[in-house]
């Protein structure tokens, strides 16, 4: 659940709406919101541009640190 959580973390602190986010991603909006609910797990390739477009590592993604650089 780290995940979720940490992406609507990251939404919040970055001012951004999850229809910006997906948009961003090629998703349609019900796909991304999916992240964000945790009931769905992004590929290699949407979790990479996560973290790209949120300046994170992707370990900082899936909890594996609390550092975000």
């Amino acid at each position: 659940m780290k995940l979720a959580e940490r992406l609507r973390e990251l939404r919040g602190k970055k001012g951004v709406t999850q229809s910006q986010v997906a948009e961003y991603l090629g998703l349609k909006l019900r796909a991304y919101q999916y992240y964000e609910s945790g009931e769905h797990r992004p590929e290699y390739e949407k979790l990479i541009a996560l973290a790209d477009y949120y300046d994170v590592t992707v370990d900082y993604l899936l909890g594996r640190t609390d550092e975000p650089n």
